[in-house]
């Protein structure tokens, strides 16, 4: 599919789901990915290792200006830079995030193992409102 099909159809689809009946008493949202943290080995994720816990919160800031990627996504973990979502796997979410979405993150495992690409999965939910 192309960019252009998959993104019309992801906001097709949000748009769909946001018409729906919100339920008062439970969460409910739309996972979109589940991915490796990129770059975990050059940020501040050795140093936090210790603190981050399955669940925590993650916060989603876009860097238009990044020299190396312009879709890229930069993950934090309480204020610090753990990594990016993968570059492979962020034009629709940075796409989403240029649109307006408001998209949340959160730990889904961490792993202790010297390959930096499988310490800390997460994933990036559309909360449905």
């Amino acid at each position: 599919m192309s960019n252009n099909l998959t993104t019309g159809f992801l906001l097709t689809c949000l748009w769909v789901l946001r018409m729906l009946p919100a339920q008062a008493d439970t969460e409910s949202h739309i996972l979109l990915q589940d991915s490796p943290l990129a770059g975990f080995q050059y940020h501040q994720g050795k140093a936090l290792w210790h603190e981050m816990q399955v669940g925590d919160r993650l916060d989603l800031k876009r860097e238009p200006e990044n020299r190396y990627d312009a879709r890229a996504v930069r993950v934090e973990w309480r204020g610090q830079k753990l990594g990016y979502v993968p570059r492979r796997e962020n034009a629709d979410i940075a796409r989403l995030m240029d649109n307006g979405a408001r998209l949340e993150a959160r730990i889904t495992r961490l792993t202790e193992s010297r390959d930096p690409w499988q310490r800390v999965r997460f994933e990036i939910v559309l909360p449905l409102e």
